[in-house]
């Protein structure tokens, strides 16, 4: 049976449910802190971006949600399940999961990697067809592009395409782990965009890793400061600029630009 969430974890953020929930979550590699004893609660529907120099823990926390990664000590809940070696699969189809690059596999197609997952759970044929062409809309890419395999498209084109594949199921988790860090400028700028209307559209709840705190100020609604595996402080850009909570966010937000329109 799947073990479902503790009672103390079934609370409300904001009138929304909690769907991401660690507590206490400890992560070490050899005798390396990677991430401090840390909670962390998502609400339905919000969009969390996790910012920090290269080493903090962001993307390690983010690997722990999706059961990439098992942490040493605490517990993690995804909508409404406890994450558990028993449950990693289960939990795993709750969550869609994007990296830089979009993560392709290079032997298939775009259009296969897109229904990789849909195809093993015996989608049906038409049901397969409405699903990509619906995505293929809602990220903006050309139908005719998905008969090409990876090394055949853009460094954007792979990204859209494995957001439609992180989408395929509807999960109602959407976890991106620096999927605009490889992209040029004007490529970086176009997808930035259309996945914050993605994100408005579909309202998933998202967190999302970038080093970019004007990244994060666009695509989060708040911004989760991190440092030495430890999240120093959460909210959003004005509340980091206007009263951070150490020197260290102070030094991170100016560090960087002003964030996007």
């Amino acid at each position: 049976m799947v073990a479902r969430q503790r009672a103390s974890l079934v609370e409300e953020s904001d009138g929304r449910d909690v769907v991401i929930a660690l507590e206490g979550v400890t992560k070490r590699f050899g005798a390396r802190v990677v991430l401090a004893p840390t909670s962390l609660e998502v609400a339905s529907g919000a969009a969390l971006a996790l910012v920090g120099p290269s080493g903090s823990g962001k993307s390690t926390l983010l690997r722990i949600v999706v059961g990439l990664v098992t942490p040493d000590e605490g517990t993690v809940v995804v909508a409404g399940v406890q994450l558990t070696p028993a449950t990693a699969t289960a939990v795993r189809r709750h969550v869609g999961y994007v990296i830089q690059e979009g993560g392709l596999f290079p032997h298939l197609t775009a259009r296969d990697n897109v229904t990789l997952l849909a195809r093993h759970l015996g989608w049906s044929g038409a049901r397969l067809h409405d699903r990509v062409e619906a995505l293929a809309s809602l990220v903006r890419v050309e139908t005719a592009l998905l008969a090409r395999f990876p090394s055949q498209l853009s460094g954007g084109e792979r990204q859209r395409v494995g957001i439609m594949r992180a989408l395929m199921l509807d999960p109602p988790v959407l976890l991106l782990d620096e999927p605009l860090g490889a992209l040029d400028p004007m490529v970086r700028t176009q997808l930035r965009r259309d996945l914050k209307r993605i994100f408005s559209e579909l309202r998933k709840t998202v967190v999302v890793v970038t080093h970019d705190i004007a990244e994060a100020a666009h695509l989060g609604d708040e911004i989760a400061v991190m440092r030495d595996g430890h999240i120093v402080q959460r909210g959003n850009l004005r509340v980091l600029s206007e009263a951070p909570a150490e020197a260290f966010v102070r030094e991170f937000v100016d560090a960087h630009e002003a964030p996007c329109a």
